[in-house]
């Protein structure tokens, strides 16, 4: 009867054993794969606030309304802006105009006005001469007056003058635009467009739009108020993604990287996917310079992990637990 008994109570204690070591065994696999981080969720704020100053004329949500990326939160008035884009694109237009002219040169009908003008130029100079001819042999011998001949004489030079004057403007209505004018016209055009899109891009900024989506913590300014460019007018807390801020233990530094896969649970259990953004290169904590080896092991670093927060789940300060998934070879 005892040796059955003490094999009984052999092969129990085995089991035991069995169990114990299975267990001891598994939690050091499970430790070896996984590394478990505890820390705090940390949102991001942004300040919202337009690039330029003038007066509120709306502004459209209120505190603790949700707000999607895109959506206009507050205007400024637009009248001056709108003037301002309108002066600039009629001078846009008016370069434009110029630059096609000088590209294009005179029209054949220009070309032939000027034709025609230097045509009666000509024949102005041809009765001029002759009349100063006929009258040059009788002022010699006393038979005109020397009045008469001077004044033939100075309608004679002015009609030279006159055929010089057309014949130059019709060489350069047919040589057309000097090469030094249009770009000139063409950099004044450059410049006017330049001011253009500045005033468009002004006009635009009358808008400001949420840059992500998000809930608004604080409204600052109420329609009716002259802002400065900078000057907040919503403090926006965004949705996603959110931060989580913990820390790594120096002896596990090693095993974690930057983009690994993080499992971020909260206390109520509800679980949501991220990974590793930023490792920082000190010690959160800097210790003295002689240090044991055991005040080396206890320094820690700071990890940031990028969490996705569809359903806003993850608040400012919760607690959460982080479970980092190690490589094979870690």
């Amino acid at each position: 009867m005892k040796r059955p008994l003490v094999l009984a109570i052999g092969a129990g204690a085995l089991i035991v054993v069995s169990g114990f070591a299975w267990n001891y065994f598994n939690q050091a696999a499970h430790e070896q794969t996984h590394l478990q981080l505890y820390g705090n969720v940390d949102v991001r704020q942004v300040d919202l606030s337009f690039k330029i100053g003038g007066r509120l004329e709306a502004v459209n949500f209120e505190e603790g309304d949700a707000v999607k990326a895109g959506d206009i939160v507050a205007s400024l008035e637009k009248a001056d802006f709108e003037d301002q884009a309108s002066l600039a694109q009629a001078a846009v237009q008016s370069r434009m105009a110029i630059l096609e002219k000088l590209e294009r040169g005179a029209r054949s009908e220009e070309i032939a006005q000027a034709r025609a003008e230097l045509d009666a130029r000509q024949a102005a100079f041809t009765f001029a001469e002759a009349t100063l001819n006929r009258i040059e042999p009788l002022a010699a011998i006393g038979a005109d007056t020397h009045q008469q001949h001077d004044q033939a004489q100075a309608e004679h030079d002015k009609a030279a003058a006159a055929v010089a004057a057309a014949r130059e403007a019709l060489e350069l209505l047919v040589s057309g635009s000097r090469e030094e004018d249009i770009k000139a016209a063409r950099a004044a055009l450059n410049a006017d467009e330049a001011t253009l899109s500045l005033a468009q891009r002004r006009l635009s900024d009358t808008d400001l739009a949420a840059p992500n989506d998000g809930v608004i913590l604080t409204r600052v300014r109420e329609p009716g108020a002259v802002v400065a460019a900078g000057q907040p007018i919503y403090t926006l807390s965004l949705s996603s993604p959110v931060w989580v801020r913990t820390y790594v233990a120096e002896p596990d530094l090693g095993n974690i990287r930057p983009g690994m896969v993080a499992a971020v649970r909260t206390d109520s259990g509800e679980q949501y996917d991220g990974q590793v953004g930023f490792i920082s290169p000190t010690a959160e904590f800097t210790p003295k310079s002689v240090e044991t080896k055991e005040l080396r092991t206890s320094l820690v670093y700071r990890v940031r992990v990028i969490v996705d927060n569809p359903d806003g789940g993850l608040r400012q300060g919760m607690p959460v637990t982080v479970t980092l998934q190690l490589d094979a070879e870690g």
